[in-house]
């Protein structure tokens, strides 16, 4: 097969109305190989999107799934965010992580699902995320039980303030969650300090075992990087999308 045909991507620029944030957020829509709006679609949300386009490959990742592995056709919106703000968006002690998780849920989804043809069932929706990407997309899915099931995390940023939060639910059967991370991710500096998020995410793997949820959690060398992560998001695409 050309390789050509794994390069050929249709991507629309949308901007979204935010009464939460104040202010419109830019998103990318990545619509798959022989997209019809008469079909239906499950979507696939990304934070940090435009890393997840240019750095991840995703849209080459998913063409290459679509023509390769026979996996459904599906819509993949990145959403952008300002990185200079992204810590206090995508942290759950961020200032500005209520509105963010309020704009996600409430305007962000409602639009898509009124403009194009994606399914409008939790278990049709994934969230996915790298680092605190991973984090907010945690903390979105227990929130809004109702519109996300599934998440796919990349080196998830889950700390204390995630377990925390997870230690007040009592049955996660419900949710499906990917995660993976690097066993060279034991000292990763980031804007609130350097971790061990490694140990972090082995210490939230028990605490989502305890509480059933649906776990697949792989461990493999690799750093804090796209470069690693980039290599995942195939396998981790095609468990959930088939």
């Amino acid at each position: 097969m050309d390789d050509q045909i794994y390069y050929k991507r249709t991507i629309i620029k949308e901007t979204v109305p935010s009464a939460s944030l104040g202010l419109d957020r830019a998103v990318k829509v990545y619509l798959p190989p022989g997209y019809n709006e008469l079909l239906s679609y499950p979507v696939v949300y990304c934070q940090d999107g435009d890393d997840f386009f240019n750095f991840g490959r995703i849209a080459t990742t998913m063409n290459r799934l679509i023509f390769d592995e026979g996996v459904e056709p599906v819509l993949i919106v990145g959403v952008d965010v300002d990185k200079r703000v992204r810590t206090s968006e995508y942290a759950p002690e961020g200032d500005r992580n209520a509105a963010y998780c309020r704009f996600f849920a409430e305007e962000l989804v409602p639009f898509i699902e009124q403009k194009y043809p994606v399914r409008a069932t939790a278990d049709e929706r994934v969230l996915a995320g790298d680092s605190l990407g991973g984090t907010v997309s945690l903390h979105l899915a227990l929130a809004y039980p109702s519109l996300f099931s599934k998440v796919l995390s990349l080196s998830g940023a889950f700390l204390h303030t995630t377990r925390e939060r997870l230690a007040e639910e009592a049955d996660l059967s419900w949710m499906e969650l990917l995660m993976v991370i690097g066993t060279d991710e034991t000292e990763v500096k980031t804007e609130r300090g350097v971790f061990n998020f490694l140990e972090e995410n082995r210490t939230t793997k028990k605490l989502l075992e305890e509480r059933s949820c649906r776990l697949q959690y792989v461990e493999k060398p690799g750093k804090h990087l796209w470069g690693f992560w980039q290599n995942e998001l195939p396998w981790m695409l095609q468990h959930f999308l088939g």
